[in-house]
């Protein structure tokens, strides 16, 4: 195992996983609001690419300090002296005041939400991909992809849409990307079934959503075209596998939910999440197979 790589492969993981939650707050609205262009406090969202990229907290929010730590304190002068005089009466004693609420504690701007531990597991997604594919070709495709493939899981938990934005390129640069590996030695996988494999997982995800347009949404068909050349990279098997595996993970969770009584048999999921983590599961057996 080549140390360097996997260190590269954390490296890469953790830049771009460290933009992740800034994009991901964009994204997750409903299908008829725009994008989000201001942090939750209101402050424009600025930097590169018209604000897309950046870092997880608002710039503006953290530097906002307290108004009470930003005023000057005022220097003390000495008291004069006091005079002797003769000691007064002692008074009634008064009843006391209840004591004072103690100031509130300045804590630092929330991270957008959502996206929290996005930049983890995409170190996580990276790292092990490296470990799996090592130094062939198609590493770079791999990681690539990972990170867009983590934003999508992350919009689609939250708001459960998979922008076109992001499923259509991604599927693009899967092919592209797969394609110069291809033409590189010591890849091992296959262009043509990685194309045949997107085609079929994306057409078999189309069927579902014809047949039941409630239970499978269109941006689901659309990410299926990129995980299913991804997949299909590796053989049939390994798309098989990786398809599989999604569905087999959306199935456990939605089980889990009914027994915990936290949904029902008809509550709609988010199932990008799932195919992602199938599609990687998939992608790395067949990478250790390789």
């Amino acid at each position: 195992m080549d140390a360097a790589l996997l260190a590269l492969a954390a490296v890469w993981g953790a830049a771009t996983g460290l933009l992740i939650p800034r994009a991901a707050y964009r994204f997750a609205v409903e299908p008829e609001e725009p994008w989000r262009t201001a942090c939750p406090a209101g402050h424009p969202l600025t930097g590169p690419a018209r604000g897309w990229l950046g870092p997880a907290r608002c710039v503006a929010c953290a530097t906002q300090a307290d108004p009470a730590a930003q005023a000057a304190p005022v220097p003390e002068t000495p008291a004069p002296e006091p005079q002797a005089l003769p000691a007064p009466p002692a008074p009634a004693p008064e009843p006391q005041a209840p004591p004072a609420p103690p100031p509130p504690v300045t804590t630092a701007p929330p991270a957008y939400a959502p996206g929290a531990l996005a930049p983890l597991v995409t170190v996580l997604v990276c790292v092990a991909l490296a470990a799996a594919t090592g130094a062939r070709p198609e590493l770079v495709g791999w990681l690539v992809l990972a990170p867009v493939a983590v934003l999508l899981a992350v919009v689609d938990r939250r708001v459960h849409r998979l922008p076109d934005v992001l499923t259509l390129p991604l599927a693009a640069a899967a092919v592209l990307l797969l394609g110069g590996a291809a033409l590189l030695p010591g890849h091992a996988g296959s262009w043509t079934s990685g194309l045949l494999g997107g085609l079929a997982l994306g057409g078999f995800y189309l069927l579902l959503f014809l047949i039941n347009p409630n239970g499978m949404g269109f941006g689901d068909v659309k990410l299926a075209l990129a995980l299913g050349v991804a997949l299909g990279w590796y053989g049939w098997t390994v798309l098989f596998l990786g398809g599989f595996a999604g569905f087999l993970f959306g199935a456990a969770y939605g089980l889990a939910l009914v027994l915990l009584r936290r949904a029902g048999r008809r509550t709609g999921i988010p199932f990008g999440p799932f195919m992602a983590a199938g599609a990687l599961t998939g992608v790395l057996l067949g990478a250790l197979a390789g």
